[in-house]
């Protein structure tokens, strides 16, 4: 039997994970004790079910990333010590993607470190949206890993913003490339015409970024930045920018994960960016500047991840379902 879970901070992106694949969410109990622990239960059988847990793991009011992240795992825990016979981490926003490789001296890989503590509670699968990079992502974990990309939630109501007119896509950096790539392809895909593509020169040191070269050619065209995340929009705004000074008509900038760290609202109200799309997998965002809410446009990731998790338990592709060939 498939049984979905929400803990508290994710529920009301998982009632409509729940609403999408036309089940009730299980219930389960969480307490807060004063000393700050806490402990989470079930409160249906789950000996010999199928069960999937969400919980995005970007921290705000709900708890920092580091207690959404112990809760999920000790819930993990919890429903294998009680006979689950499988259980899956639904986690739409994956933290700790950004430190996946040493770049200094004494620098942690926190990715790998994310890994092992979900195979140390048993996890069987996680399902995350936009890992921060994707072979990082799938070579930390020893347990399945199902990667969902922002293709099928942007692409089509993006063409249907743009209409006839020219496309680029463009990475905000060399690292993004492959991202914008996909991306590229789905939406010439789905036009059956030719989009371009473009990508950003980035180099970070220290906090501070550089770099100004474009390569590729924007002259005349609506620009399609796309990346994993915004953050304070740094990145996101410096392409834009050189978009712009390179020819481009209008810049729309993509990420699936909209972390709004402080600062974001200056940087988003900017406008050289005409237009911002991101997912519901951090909700509810922290933009509390008008002229930035208004240029933000939310696209929920529910029904995504309802019919990853379909898949899954019934053994469909997931590939098929981001558009790719089944291998």
């Amino acid at each position: 039997m498939l049984r979905l879970f929400a803990l508290e901070a994710s529920r009301h992106f998982g009632e409509g994970v729940a609403a999408s694949l036309g089940i009730p969410l299980s219930e389960h109990e969480e307490r807060d004790f004063e000393d700050g622990e806490h402990k989470a239960r079930p409160l249906e059988t789950v000996r010999g079910d199928d069960c999937y847990v969400v919980q995005s793991l970007a921290g705000g009011s709900g708890g920092s990333a580091n207690d959404r992240l112990c809760r999920l795992l000790f819930f993990l825990a919890t429903l294998r010590e009680h006979g689950a016979t499988r259980v899956t981490a639904i986690v739409p926003y994956l933290a700790y993607g950004r430190k996946d490789r040493q770049t200094k001296p004494g620098d942690p890989v926190t990715t790998r470190y994310v890994a092992q503590l979900f195979e140390a509670v048993r996890t069987d699968r996680v399902i995350a949206l936009e890992a921060h990079n994707l072979a990082a992502f799938q070579n930390a974990f020893r347990c399945e890993t199902v990667h969902l990309d922002g293709r099928p939630l942007f692409a089509a109501p993006l063409l249907a913003a743009i209409a006839d007119r020219p496309v680029v896509v463009a990475s905000p950096d060399p690292g993004g490339v492959k991202r914008a790539q996909l991306f590229q392809e789905r939406l010439a895909e789905l036009a059956g015409r030719a989009v371009g593509g473009a990508f950003m020169e980035k180099r970070r040191s220290g906090g501070r970024v550089s770099g100004t070269l474009l390569v590729g050619d924007v002259a005349g065209a609506v620009v399609i930045v796309v990346d994993d995340m915004i953050s304070t929009g740094g990145t996101i705004l410096r392409a834009a920018e050189a978009a712009l000074a390179a020819g481009a008509e209008q810049v729309v900038g993509v990420a699936a994960h909209g972390l709004f760290s402080p600062g974001a609202e200056t940087t988003i109200a900017a406008p050289a960016l005409s237009r911002i799309l991101v997912s519901d997998s951090i909700a509810p965002l922290r933009l509390s500047e008008p002229i930035a809410a208004e240029k933000v446009a939310v696209v929920s990731a529910a029904p995504l991840f309802a019919e990853a998790i379909r898949r899954c338990h019934e053994g469909g592709s997931i590939s098929a379902l981001l558009g790719d060939s089944p291998p």
